[in-house]
This record gives C-alpha cells, structure tokens and sequence, in this order.
C-alpha cells in the first residue's frame, strides 16, 4: 500500500471563484473615489451615503489591487453614484432650509406691519361716547 501524500487520485475541487481580467492594454484603471468618500464620511450627510460609498470605494479598490478590473469598475461606478447624491444632498438641504427661513422671516415681517395697526389701537379712559 502506497502512503505517498499528496495522492494524485485526489484532486482539489475547482474553485468557483471570479477569475481577474486583465486590463486592455491602452485601457486606464477605474478610478475608485476614495478621496471624495472620506470627505463625504465625515460630513455626516443625510442619510449615511458617503459611508455607503466609502465601503464601495473601498471594495472597488481591493477588486483593482487583485487585478478584476471589470468588478472595480462596476464598484466603482456605485462608489461614484452614492457620491454624488450625498454631495447633492449636503448641498441642496442645507440651502433649501436657508430659503424656507428667508421667506418665514419676510412672510413675519409683512404679517407683522400689517397687524401693527390693529395693536395701537388707544381705548379712550372716558365713557362719554356711550352718554
């Protein structure tokens, strides 16, 4: 009996994983967004995208380091998308909000000048109006 390891009867199973694609040659590298997500992190914007897209930033940079170019441009372009609306979203609210207060203030202005009147009104000390 032979003990001989490894015995070659036994093979490892194929494995299943993604195999990396290599890059066409005058193809560049997906850019990965990692800059942009950090910023957006620690802006604490609505909703948590910029983590959002900081986990695809970084996924998309792993995939790129491991040589599957097509999974990190893919990854990439979510990266890309959730910056994009969290940039929007710290931008357009906070600008949105500012509006609503302008027109609260002159809206309670106007409402202000147009009730002033009804405020100084005198009542006379005298009853003589009623003899």
């Amino acid at each position: 009996m032979d003990t001989a390891y490894p015995r070659e009867d036994y093979l490892p199973a194929p494995s299943h994983k993604r195999r990396p694609s290599a890059a066409p040659p005058g193809s560049p590298l997906p850019r990965d967004h990692l800059i942009w997500s950090i910023f957006n992190t620690i802006y604490m914007n609505f909703c948590c995208l910029g983590f959002v897209a900081l986990a695809f930033s970084v996924k998309a940079r792993d995939r790129k380091v491991a040589g599957d170019v097509e999974a990190a441009r893919q990854l990439s372009s979510k990266a890309r998308c959730y910056n994009a609306l969290a940039t929007a979203g710290s931008v357009v609210l906070p600008l949105l909000l500012a509006a609503l207060v302008v027109t609260g203030v002159i809206h309670l202005s106007k409402l202000a000048q147009e009730s002033a009147g009804f405020f100084a009104y005198q009542f006379s000390g005298t009853d003589e109006e009623d003899k």
